[in-house]
């Protein structure tokens, strides 16, 4: 929650602006906090004096000024703030690694305390054996059960991601000693908007929404205004297998359920934009014809890595379409304006392939979709791909055709007759590559393989070979055996 900013300042001049909103004083511009901050941290204020004053800044605009600052400047408001604040400070910094480097031993450990567990887990991944231990044993004991529960399951499992940082209470209750145990537990979980219900073995059996407790009157029952039909998954459920659930409520946090049924933990709904985010990355990651994200810090080596082996395999499907177009060597050899014109019909039925390709991939998200969708679905997408050639094949049929007649002084005859093959090359290619954009990401989920791997790149290759034998085996079949071109 944003602090408030309108109490008296010292005027780094000496005089104090009593009671004017900080940054406020030229006419109602934007307040620059950075500038402000920067100006108390570098004024020689005394410690408690500047403590007090830096407390009315909001956390993200404390990070903001961070990389401002010098090594000693830092470690100066480090000591100023206190573990809560300072995680919660390094959490709005996109550099948190470098920031927390800087701390002693101790107060790492105090910091990592106040973070949400899944994050001081993903954090303490990083560190080796000795500095994790280290860290973890100046923790207490709560924290340390934490740290191993969600430490305990894989990346891929949604255990992986939850938190221990929610409400719970037992069945059996009033609804005062409920607002109890809300106001007493509320100290060290702030995420309250809902209560979650378990019964005397931790078995979860529903939940409460905030306002329902607080506008619940002494003598409801508190039966009346549990949820026991609320929404949950289990934490060794793998990531993927349960994204499209967790994203379909609009809940504030979903529980997660050991294989007893019991609590032991939430995702909230921050978690659930990160793991969609992840997921979508990874997606775009696969379209681009790549193995996994990269980012600005990756190693050479690594990103080299990633890439080369997609490139290996698209180079050898590249060879079969090479040997595949040498097949109408002797086409090409009988009709060179042929050349000009191939990098159009297989460049739009790339095209096509990837569009039909990017649809699939989001329908097939859907758990749900059954095998008449899937085929109502390559239906559409090819009626799609044909109408489109359709267009397509008609504006290229004027167009190649008055080109050839004005600009390259062929025959009347002869041009339209090029261009009609070109035409009717789009049209089929098109087609087909609506349908195998369709129908090849489909066959990859049947095999249980994940669709995003039939990439743009590796479409685009199918597609090449589907367009480069419909064009010149029209071609062959039109122009040469047909009319005698």
């Amino acid at each position: 929650m944003e602090k408030n900013r309108t109490v008296n300042h010292t005027d780094l001049s000496g005089q104090l602006n009593s009671g004017i909103p900080a940054g406020n004083a030229s006419g109602g511009r934007h307040p620059d906090y950075q500038k402000e901050l920067l100006s108390l941290l570098r004024s020689g204020m005394s410690p408690k004096l500047l403590k007090e004053e830096i407390r009315n800044y909001h956390e993200n605009d404390i990070a903001d000024v961070l990389e401002q600052l010098g090594r000693e400047e830092r470690t100066r408001l480090y000591c100023l703030l206190d573990a809560q604040t300072l995680s919660d400070v390094l959490e709005y910094t996109d550099d948190f690694a470098l920031y927390f480097s800087e701390l002693g031993v101790r107060k790492q450990s105090e910091i990592l305390s106040h973070l949400e567990t899944d994050t001081a887990v993903e954090y303490l991944k990083q560190l080796n054996k000795t500095e994790r231990a280290t860290l973890i044993d100046l923790m207490d004991d709560e924290t340390r059960r934490d740290i191993a529960l969600i430490g305990s399951f894989d990346e891929d499992e949604i255990g992986s991601r939850m938190t221990t940082n929610y409400i719970r209470i037992q069945t059996g209750i009033s609804v005062r000693q409920a607002m109890r145990e809300l106001v007493d537990q509320a100290a060290e979980n702030d995420n309250v908007s809902t209560i979650y219900v378990t019964d005397a073995d931790q078995t979860f059996y529903g939940a409460i929404d905030l306002k329902d407790l607080i506008i619940a009157r002494d003598g409801t029952e508190l039966e009346k205004i549990i949820a026991t039909s609320y929404p949950y998954v289990y934490a060794q459920e793998q990531t993927e297998e349960c994204m499209e659930r967790l994203r379909d409520y609009s809940e504030d946090s979903i529980p997660v359920l050991d294989n007893e049924n019991r609590l032991i933990g939430v995702i909230t709904s921050q978690d659930i934009v990160e793991l969609v985010d992840e997921a979508m990355g990874e997606d775009y990651a696969k379209l681009a014809g790549l193995s996994a994200e990269e980012d600005m810090e990756e190693p050479l080596k690594k990103s080299i890595g990633k890439r080369l082996p997609w490139l290996i395999v698209l180079l050898g499907l590249a060879m079969v379409v090479s040997s595949v177009v040498g097949l109408f060597e002797g086409i090409v050899a009988q009709l060179t304006i042929l050349v000009s014109f191939q990098s159009l019909v297989l460049d739009m039925a790339g095209n096509v392939g990837t569009q039909s390709l990017a649809v699939t991939i989001r329908v097939l998200m859907d758990e749900q979709i059954t095998g008449k969708q899937k085929l109502a679905l390559i239906a559409k997408e090819t009626r799609v791909g044909s109408l489109n050639g359709l267009v397509l094949a008609g504006a290229s049929l004027l167009l190649i055709g008055a080109y050839l007649c004005l600009l390259k002084g062929r025959t009347p005859g002869f041009a339209f007759a090029v261009s009609a093959c070109i035409g009717i090359a789009l049209l089929i290619s098109m087609t087909l590559s609506s349908a195998a954009g369709t129908v090849i990401p489909i066959l990859f989920k049947k095999l249980k393989i994940d669709p995003a791997v039939a990439s743009g790149p590796l479409i685009t290759t199918v597609n090449d070979l589907v367009a480069a034998v419909s064009y010149y085996g029209l071609a062959w079949l039109l122009l040469i055996r047909f009319l005698g071109l």
